[in-house]
């Protein structure tokens, strides 16, 4: 499990991206970089990780399914994703 101020701070990020999106849009086709620049680091949409929703892990992350490779396989194993079984052959 990561730590829950890793968690937080993603998370303060994500509504700081969301705070100044339409500004930050703005400056962008207006061509003001300047103004760009004086906001603050984290209002960058590149400044947020993907971490998984069950342990925070940031490696290894699924998109599809939003979590590490570590829990996915956990949880597919034991039957909790629906629509995802174990390939045999």
């Amino acid at each position: 499990m990561a730590k829950k101020c890793w968690i937080e701070r993603d998370a303060r990020k994500r509504r700081t991206v969301e705070k100044y999106a339409k500004l930050r849009e703005e400056l962008k086709a207006k061509g003001d970089y300047v103004g760009l620049s004086m906001l603050p680091r984290d209002a960058s949409k590149t400044r947020t990780t993907n971490r998984c929703k069950v342990t925070g892990r940031r490696h290894g992350y699924l998109r599809r399914f939003k979590m590490s490779r570590i829990s996915f396989r956990e949880m597919a194993s034991h039957g909790l994703i629906p629509g995802v079984t174990k390939s045999s052959w």
